[in-house]
């Protein structure tokens, strides 16, 4: 397939996605610090248990990067308890808070300014941020161009039979950067989407004839009745 038509590939899945289940108004927070403390949160959890643990941060009076330096990290793990591996995310959010603040006085505009390759290599720098969680707060809080890939892009996209030779997280990157347009709205809302299909749909035991991308699906045709 010529890069034409795997651009045309991509945008024909996100208008099926997007007319089956309209648009996802994600990421869910109030403010991009909150995005970022999610971000950190998400990494192998669920996001209701996210979602829990920062309701437990707002109402401790937590969730500013001043709040959580100078809460001690006990107290900050038994907050994010919910969202599992407690102690190493305690740890990862004391991080990020004391790097914001000795790099940026807090200042997320300032640190928002960099280029997206520059904000992109800052975030990787600190303690517990990943490829994932750096390009979902380039994406979702800082409103930078970065297409997010996580595990359901992965297995979506492998089923359909529509997938990057290489298999690396930069390699299913760079196949939806290189043939969409470079526009943060879209990579926001098709990433929602594409996590809408695989939480409630295209699971591990997926629920194939639900599915609106079924017709173009190679291991719907090879399993009609998983």
């Amino acid at each position: 397939m010529d890069d034409q038509s795997l651009g045309q590939a991509l945008i024909d899945i996100y208008r099926r996605l997007f007319d089956c289940f309209g648009p996802q108004h994600w990421w869910p927070a109030e403010e991009p610090f909150e995005v970022i403390v999610g971000a950190i949160l998400t990494q192998s959890a669920a996001w209701g248990n996210v979602e829990k643990a920062i309701v437990n941060l707002k109402e401790a009076g937590a969730l500013s990067p001043g709040k959580l330096r100078r809460l001690r990290l006990p107290r900050l793990a038994r907050l994010v308890h919910p969202c599992g591996y407690y102690n190493a995310k305690a740890l990862k959010l004391k991080s990020f808070a004391f790097w914001l603040g000795n790099q940026y006085s807090d200042d997320l505009d300032s640190l928002f300014a960099s280029s997206t390759d520059d904000l992109r290599q800052q975030l990787l720098s600190v303690h517990g941020i990943g490829q994932e969680t750096a390009d979902s707060i380039l994406l979702y809080a800082a409103g930078k161009p970065v297409f997010v890939i996580d595990a359901y892009t992965r297995r979506i996209l492998g089923r359909i039979g529509l997938t990057p030779e290489k298999g690396s997280y930069a390699g299913y990157q760079a196949f939806f950067m290189e043939h969409l347009p470079p526009a943060a709205a879209m990579f926001n809302g098709y990433h929602a989407l594409l996590v809408r299909l695989g939480k409630d749909i295209c699971r591990p035991r997926p629920l194939c004839p639900r599915c609106c991308l079924n017709d173009i699906c190679r291991f719907y045709a090879a399993n009609p009745s998983p």
